[in-house]
């Protein structure tokens, strides 16, 4: 079984913004979250990848880097592993293969530590949409063709419904979800508090948290880490 078949909560910091004033890397470390993924999709440096990286590798918490392009890997020991996005409704293909042929041959990769993310991007305001010119006009059914597309033909453990900025649509996301057999389901975008946790948790295996331990800072995303585990055990009764 892999790693993230057990985790309910994942917290997203991009390696180009701020933590709320006065709270450090070790309050976010303690927020009750499975998982930090460190990555972003503007103006993302391997020196300040390094920076997020020393900075929480001391403590306890699963570490993984999410590169957006490989001049941001680094190769570091206290990460986990690499979660590596190919946006499957890219328009512009060097977000679903270009950037990632590159890696490879320019690059000895760690295959053992990497694992691609199959994502969806669905919200088209987001800066993510608009730099991989993302086919934002999806419906249900096209997200659930996406997702058993990922898993059954491309082989992905993880798939990755995004809507960046806003809370997603429920139906979209939960028809993703039901397309999976054994691949987990990722869920990020306009989770704020705990009921938004809780109910995107309750359409998906894993809720990702980002602007949030920027903008509010951990108080909240503790809330939200509530929503997701309430969200997990109701699904298990």
């Amino acid at each position: 079984m892999s790693t993230w078949a057990d985790w309910d909560h994942v917290v997203k910091i991009d390696p180009d913004k701020s933590l709320v004033e006065g709270e450090t890397f070790e309050d976010v470390c303690e927020t009750g979250t499975d998982a930090l993924e460190i990555g972003g999709t503007l103006d993302v440096t391997s020196e300040k990848m390094e920076r997020v990286i020393d900075a929480c590798a001391k403590y306890d918490v699963p570490l993984y880097q999410e590169p957006s392009n490989p001049s941001v890997v680094v190769d570091d020991e206290a990460v986990d592993g690499y979660l590596v996005p190919t946006v499957l409704n890219a328009g512009d293909l060097a977000w679903t293969t270009g950037f990632h042929k590159e890696w490879v041959k320019t690059s000895d990769v760690d295959w053992d530590r990497t694992t691609t993310e199959a994502y969806v991007i669905l919200n088209p305001d987001c800066s993510a949409a608009q730099l991989t010119q993302a086919d934002t006009d999806q419906d249900a059914d096209d997200v659930a063709a996406y997702a058993e597309m990922a898993e059954q033909m491309l082989g992905q453990e993880i798939v990755y419904v995004e809507y960046s900025g806003t809370l997603g649509d429920t139906e979209k996301v939960e028809a993703a979800h039901e397309a999976l057999e054994e691949s987990t389901l990722f869920y990020g975008g306009g989770i704020r508090d705990y009921e938004s946790a809780r109910e995107m948790g309750a359409v998906s295996d894993v809720i990702v948290v980002g602007d949030l331990v920027h903008d509010e800072g951990v108080d909240a995303v503790r809330e939200t880490v509530e929503g997701a585990r309430d969200a997990a055990a109701t699904a298990e009764r």
